[in-house]
């Protein structure tokens, strides 16, 4: 059965060919079985795990689709994931089942080149803990969420867990946008009104930009995939990039057409998004449009190479702004909330600081290779709401200063 981008949200196809005796998945079982039997013998190494992120239409299930038929050399895992009673393709998965006649849950199914799906409510270790006892089956995870999911939530249980830590990591987030309709999402909140008024009643601001489901999964995206580019003219297409790079002036912009990106390395599989941090990352990001979407913005900001008396009070103040979600030294600073970070900053003594962050946490390292001695600036990038305020730069420097 041939996958659709363009079908209606009604029509939901499925990822796998149906034959005469089918087990229909069942989205109520809670219960998380096993795969298949494992293997004792199998290698143990970390397993990468994209997540593929968009809104509702975006091209989602055709792009995984579009993945486990091309020759990459990979066994996946797939991993559908449904919130509450937002359902994307779960129920209309099915595998051949030549031992019943009747329908029964069926958790776990076979999917193209060898691969491997799991469908299951609210992403959790158990279901990932579950894949990983499989380990030597398959080599990559692809986690497709729901379209109305925030991966702001979901990134944090595969990056930086103590309990996966050892099997897994986060290789990067990918969001797809329908190139016919972000503009209305991200304008409107088309299919967000919900969503939309359980934000302003949480927070009690109706006033200001509106903050849609499409902003936050273009904020937290490593590559964004603009999609459905056959359906918009090319001015429109040109809007539609300069928005998107407006909000998120970190992430690699690919346009695609029915889902098919040729080059899979680097765009969706092997992005190894939270490996490293490079000057052209962050060069690049420093060109974002802040004024055509003042919802989400990406924010630079540049300082002299700290000290190393300087290297905890830089960490104070990462702390401070992530789980405080306050400015040190600052109290008159507007409401503020981080989804993504990255910092290249160098040490006096010739070392490199290298940081990531998605949401409150964060991580720190240094590099191997060592500041150039001709460089004295340091960078700090930032995507999320309000980020872009002159405080953020005042405060940093008065708490290295201190």
């Amino acid at each position: 059965m041939q996958i659709d981008s363009d079908a209606s949200d009604d029509e939901v196809p499925s990822l796998v060919q149906p034959e005469t005796n089918t087990k229909v998945l069942d989205d109520q079982d809670d219960e998380i079985p096993s795969l298949v039997a494992s293997s004792k013998d199998s290698s143990q190494s970390k397993v990468p795990i994209t997540i593929v992120t968009g809104y509702l239409g975006a091209g989602k299930t055709t792009l995984l689709n579009y993945i486990l038929t091309e020759q990459h050399g990979k066994k996946i895992a797939v991993i559908l994931n449904e919130f509450g009673d937002s359902i994307d393709i779960e129920k209309q998965l099915t595998i051949s089942d030549s031992n019943s006649t009747s329908a029964q849950p069926a958790p776990f199914v076979p999917l193209a080149n060898g691969c491997i799906c799991c469908s299951v409510k609210d992403v959790g270790v158990a279901a990932i803990e579950n894949l990983m006892e499989q380990s030597g089956l398959f080599d990559y995870i692809l986690l497709e969420t729901t379209g109305l999911a925030d991966p702001g939530n979901i990134a944090p249980i595969f990056w930086l867990d103590d309990g996966l830590g050892s099997s897994i990591f986060l290789d990067g987030i990918v969001t797809l946008v329908d190139a016919k309709n972000v503009l209305k999402s991200l304008d409107e909140g088309l299919g967000d009104e919900e969503k939309i008024e359980e934000r302003k009643k949480e927070k009690h601001d109706e006033h200001g930009p509106l903050l849609t489901t499409a902003h936050l999964q273009i904020s937290h995206a490593d590559v964004i995939l603009i999609n459905k580019t056959d359906l918009v003219s090319e001015e429109e297409l040109e809007k539609v990039t300069a928005r998107i790079r407006s909000i998120n002036g970190l992430a690699k912009i690919k346009t695609t057409t029915k889902s098919q990106v040729p080059q899979l390395e680097g765009l969706v599989l092997d992005l190894h998004a939270y490996a490293e941090v490079t000057d052209a990352d962050l060069k690049f990001a420093s060109k974002g449009h802040s004024h055509l979407d003042p919802t989400i913005t990406t924010s630079t900001i540049t300082f002299s190479a700290l000290s190393r008396s300087q290297v905890d009070k830089f960490d104070f103040f990462l702390r401070t702004i992530l789980w405080e979600e306050t400015l040190p030294n600052n109290t008159l600073h507007q409401p503020f909330e981080v989804h993504r970070l990255k910092a290249r900053i160098p040490v006096q003594d010739g070392k490199m600081l290298l940081i990531q962050g998605v949401r409150n946490i964060y991580d720190t390292n240094e590099s191997d290779t060592k500041a150039d001695a001709d460089s004295n600036e340091a960078k700090l990038v930032l995507i999320g709401k309000g980020v872009d305020q002159a405080g953020f730069r005042e405060s940093l420097l008065a708490t290295l200063n201190e």
